[in-house]
């Protein structure tokens, strides 16, 4: 493998295209998702409601509790939960 020098690497790096949009997007929106799914297992921790309802329907719940529909959200809660 090569060693490049800092100047060297920001030459190649600037010949590479743009990110896709779509992928500058969803790299921006993962610390709020993770945020907004730390909260929910959180709160499913301290309320055992809040965590039956989740197990019984978790995309119907989430939407209650005011949470957008978003299926990976809803996916990795499920995950969270059987765990």
């Amino acid at each position: 493998m090569r060693n490049y020098d800092e100047e060297t690497l920001a030459v190649l790096l600037r010949t590479l295209p743009a990110a896709p949009e779509a992928w500058v997007k969803a790299a921006q929106e993962i610390p709020l998702a993770r945020r907004g799914l730390d909260d929910i297992v959180e709160r499913a921790r301290a309320d055992r409601a809040f965590r039956e309802a989740l197990i019984g329907d978790t995309e119907t719940t989430l939407e209650e509790a005011g949470f957008d529909h978003d299926p990976a959200l809803t996916e990795a809660v499920r995950e969270h939960l059987s765990s």
